[in-house]
């Protein structure tokens, strides 16, 4: 069977019942997070984290702020996404990777740090960073989507929870803010319906 990402479109759905038995191996779990860590995102900036929850009590209370969604403890793995806001130490930061500390290497990058610097204070003063990050974010948990699929690994990409509980669960700082799940495992049973989808004819326009 070809496993790759666009052959296993079909065989992917949205899981809601998991087989609570079932791990994942801390190989395949490794390869789901190097494609996150992986994804493409705006300046190669990467403004968010992944909270990777494994600990049953702590799930336990991530699902009671979570309408009770069987998926957050019955997953082997779940995956908590969370914005970052911080972003002129983001620059910083990225820089510092870029350069390795050589102050003559980061001389070389001052005008491209400056515009980046410029971008992410609008961003900031704007109210919009927060936004901005999120976006990021759910490029990270798209690629660890088409990673999981790949795998064989089930997935359920989730938005139902209440933010604030769950920051005060993870003791988030200020500069971040959860904004979706991922639970990650083993199907209990197959999907009961087939999946819809709107034609291409309404998705796209050939111009």
């Amino acid at each position: 069977m070809n496993n790759t990402f666009l052959a296993r479109l079909d065989w992917r759905f949205a899981t809601k019942k998991f087989d609570a038995t079932k791990k994942l191996t801390s190989e395949t779990l490794a390869e789901i997070l190097r494609a996150v860590r992986f994804a493409p995102t705006s300046y190669g900036l990467q403004p968010y984290h992944v909270f990777v929850v494994t600990d049953p009590d702590l799930r336990a209370k991530l699902r009671a702020v979570s309408y009770d969604q069987a998926q957050v403890t019955d997953g082997a793995v779940l995956l908590v996404y969370c914005a970052r806001t911080d972003l002129r130490a983001r620059v910083d930061g990225l820089f510092d990777l870029m350069s390795g500390g050589d102050a003559n290497i980061l001389s070389q990058f001052a005008g491209y740090k400056g515009m980046m610097e410029g971008t992410m204070d609008a961003h900031m003063a704007s109210n919009n960073a927060f936004a901005w990050a999120s976006k990021q974010a759910y490029i990270g948990l798209g690629f660890g989507l088409a990673a999981a699929a790949e795998l064989g690994v089930d997935a359920c990409p989730m938005e139902g929870f209440l933010p604030g509980e769950v920051d005060k669960i993870l003791d988030l700082p200020p500069h971040m803010k959860s904004v979706a799940y991922t639970a990650l495992g083993y199907r209990a049973s197959e999907p009961e319906h087939e999946k819809v989808r709107f034609p291409e004819s309404d998705l796209f326009t050939m111009r």
